[in-house]
């Protein structure tokens, strides 16, 4: 895929359905266009399981007229179709309330000078090539322990797309990225246990994924780690996060302070900013420009510039996750979040996973949690989980069937470190934590 050529043809016709949004009425119109392709080819057993190749693309207007919003999108990018979806997002409009808080972000706000963040790196691997490395993965992992009785396969998958975003401001925007990856999982079997884990590695680059033969290590080890689990009695104790599991607590941390759940009235950190929501050993940054991290990005969905903040200081949080419309409801202005956060950065105060479990004389290492008992209302927090029990600074065998219940707040607070052992792949990017204060509640 020629890049430059899609891009210049994607701005085109996003900047032509804007144009013609304006000439049929439109006081304010945007325009978002996307085109992916990619290929994911996937093994199990040593043979080859599927292969899979994709071709998206896709045009999404978004009209305001007399504060009233109405959107439609289309796959087809001829002329007529656009001039379509135009038409039928102006009568979409129409049957709408009026929104006061409605429109498209400050014409001051768009990015002027668009970053080059190096998020862009095809990856020319055909079918053949991309089966020989995940059988390699998946090799590996069979071939670590006579314990790894089954696999549910391993995956290579490359993807690469180009993205734009116009309004009627005369802002356009355009920048490619490309995302790669590969994973494995298997299963281990002792006796009547049984226990399936995974790993996986990805990247912006390919030079950048881990070797197959340590995804396919790892995957085997995890799962041949949790053979053999007990159950535990009800205890409090301080519970180890590991950090992709980690990332997870931050994350209830953000949908918290989101700016619809602010002025929603539905958060358990309601009115938050200027007060201590961690303790005052964190800090938290977001950082919207590293080279090709996965959640880098010049400008957010709305055109804004993105910029670098700092998201707590001292455990004090500093200031919510906004768009231009949830920061009009709340009387402030846009972070530049519309889609998303970009790369938020939990700050180490402490040692890696394993230096947190020789500081415990006894605790819980969480290895995985099941269900969704996470309510960002009322900050209760309950989560099935399995995972390792610690005794003397030492995992001494795995558990199962325990449950972490708490408060959201509370847990927040009772952060008792940040490991360096940071976990890059995807949005936030920490290491293991450490909370003190949960309930294991166990059926032992």
């Amino acid at each position: 895929m020629d890049q430059f050529a899609v891009a210049e043809s994607l701005q085109t016709i996003a900047a032509q359905a804007v144009a013609l949004a304006r000439k049929q009425g439109a006081d304010q119109a945007e325009v978002g266009a996307s085109y992916e392709e990619g290929l994911s080819v996937t093994v199990r057993m040593g043979e080859l399981e599927s292969v899979e190749r994709q071709r998206d693309r896709g045009l999404a207007i978004t009209v305001y007229r007399d504060k009233r919003k109405g959107s439609a999108s289309t796959t087809d990018f001829s002329a007529a179709s656009v001039e379509e979806t135009v038409r039928k997002a102006l009568s979409i409009g129409s049957f709408t309330t009026a929104d006061e808080y409605a429109g498209l972000a400050e014409a001051e706000l768009m990015a002027g000078e668009q970053k080059n963040l190096d998020l862009y790196f095809p990856w020319e691997v055909d079918v053949d090539q991309a089966a020989e490395l995940a059988l390699r993965g998946e090799n590996a992992a069979r071939s670590l322990d006579g314990r790894i009785a089954n696999s549910e396969g391993a995956s290579v998958s490359s993807g690469v797309g180009q993205r734009v975003y116009a309004n009627s401001h005369g802002f356009v925007g355009a920048y490619p990225t490309s995302t790669h990856s590969m994973s494995c999982s298997v299963l281990a079997k002792s006796g009547e246990s049984l226990e399936r884990d995974y790993w996986y590695t990805v990247s912006r680059h390919p030079d950048d994924l881990e070797a197959p033969e340590k995804v396919g290590h790892e995957a085997a080890r995890r799962a041949l780690q949790r053979l053999n689990a007990r159950t535990l009695s009800t205890r409090k104790v301080p519970v180890l996060y590991p950090a992709e599991l980690a990332k997870g607590l931050f994350g209830h941390l953000i949908a918290a302070v989101r700016g619809t759940a602010q002025y929603r009235r539905a958060s358990f950190l309601l009115d938050a900013v200027g007060k201590q929501v961690l303790p005052s050993f964190i800090e938290i940054d977001e950082d919207p420009w590293i080279p090709r991290a996965l959640a880098s990005a010049p400008f957010d969905a709305e055109g804004v510039a993105t910029r670098k903040r700092r998201l707590v200081s001292a455990g004090v949080l500093e200031g919510y996750v906004l768009s231009s419309y949830s920061a009009r409801r709340l009387g402030l202005a846009t972070t530049g979040n519309a889609g998303g956060i970009h790369n938020l950065i939990v700050k180490p105060t402490a040692g890696t996973l394993a230096d947190l479990i020789k500081d415990c004389n006894e605790a819980f290492v969480v290895g995985e949690l099941l269900g969704q008992g996470v309510n960002t209302v009322t900050g209760d927090y309950s989560r099935g989980a399995a995972g390792f029990w610690v005794e003397g600074g030492e995992i001494v065998h795995p558990v199962h069937e325990v449950t972490i219940a708490g408060n959201l707040a509370d847990l927040l607070r009772e952060i008792q470190a940040v490991g360096s052992d940071v976990d890059a792949r995807g949005t936030v990017r920490c290491g293991a934590v450490r909370v003190d204060g949960l309930t294991l509640a166990g059926g032992g």
